[in-house]
């Protein structure tokens, strides 16, 4: 019999509303608990739209004792206090990415998982699509031969200034809201982490975030990623492996709608191709998974070292653009 969880979502944020808990709905492995807002009227107008009967600010979501797991839906420097939160009152907890605005931020957050016997995970959802596990499969069969570099890039049109991804204090800014994506992704593909970073920031000059990034990581066995990310740019989703044989292209990669089927191209020295591939929710496989991991139904996948692994990479990345040189992640302690 499938033990369902019971999921309490703190922050109504439009991805909350439009994906996670439509998703949570969805998944035959959770249902929807409670809802928490710093607003009445928003709390109660999002558990009527999902047939919710629990709702009311952030602490009735802690003090509810049937939930089992807690989403965080909020700007990304209050994930520390509520993760923390919830955590201590025994809740597992799925952090919106990115998890934190620092890696001494991600360390505080492991700890308490580990004190409070609880689970911990950022929520990357683009890397349960299936799509990528068939990348990493031609990969392995060295379709291309040996994958030389990793190429992203994830960028926007123009946003209004005032919305939150403008605001510094809250944690704004293209390395925590886009660019988490592709240096997940590199990881993803090449299936370790990177020794280094050097990274350049274009800042906004009224609001002093960082529009627009350009990166590079550095990994073993010679391979390396470039990614290049912002706003205000003609949209784009994508990535490309490169290797001695051949190259890999997958458009819609990040954020892929649930009906979509991702493009995939592949090119030999033998001719090229592309392929559609399945259409998946990504959102849904996340929550499936997660839920899965709390109940122990399958081996266990380290989410809580992949997030602070995450969160070490974009301290570097802070760090080399504000120095102006290459940070190695062992310098990050």
């Amino acid at each position: 019999m499938i033990k369902k969880l019971k999921i309490g979502v703190i922050g109504c944020s439009q991805i909350a509303e439009n994906s996670v808990i439509p998703a949570i709905k969805k998944s035959e492995f959770s249902e929807l608990q409670h809802i928490g807002s710093r607003s009445n009227q928003k709390g109660e107008k999002f558990a009527k739209k999902f047939y919710c009967k629990n709702f009311g600010d952030y602490n009735d979501v802690l003090d509810d004792e049937e939930t089992d797991l807690v989403y965080i839906s909020l700007p990304v420097s209050l994930h520390e206090k509520w993760a923390i939160k919830a955590m201590k009152s025994g809740k597992h907890v799925l952090c919106e990415k990115s998890s934190t605005i620092s890696f001494e931020s991600a360390k505080k957050m492991i700890k308490n998982a580990k004190e409070n016997n609880v689970r911990l995970m950022e929520g990357l959802m683009f890397k349960f699509h299936p799509s990528h596990s068939k990348i990493i499969e031609l990969v392995n069969n060295k379709k291309i031969g040996k994958a030389f570099s990793f190429y992203g890039r994830y960028g926007f049109p123009p946003i209004s200034k005032k919305n939150i991804r403008y605001n510094k204090k809250l944690g704004g800014g293209i390395l925590n809201d886009a660019a988490c994506y592709p240096i997940s992704a590199s990881r993803l593909i090449f299936q370790n982490d990177p020794k280094s970073v050097y990274c350049s920031f274009n800042m906004e000059p009224k609001t002093m975030i960082d529009e627009q990034v350009s990166l590079n990581l550095e990994y073993e066995n010679n391979q390396s990623a470039q990614i290049v990310c912002g706003y205000n740019l003609l949209y784009q989703n994508f990535y490309s492996i490169w290797g001695e044989k051949g190259s890999i292209k997958l458009e819609r990669a990040y954020n892929i709608p649930p009906k979509m089927k991702p493009v995939l191209t592949l090119e030999t020295n033998k001719g090229g191709n592309k392929q559609k591939l399945q259409s998946a929710n990504h959102f849904v496989l996340m929550i499936d998974k997660f839920c899965n991991q709390i109940n122990k139904n399958e081996k266990r996948i380290n989410f809580e070292k992949d997030l602070i692994i995450q969160a070490k990479i974009l301290e570097a990345a802070r760090i080399s653009a504000k120095k102006n040189r290459i940070i190695k992640l062992s310098e990050i302690l």
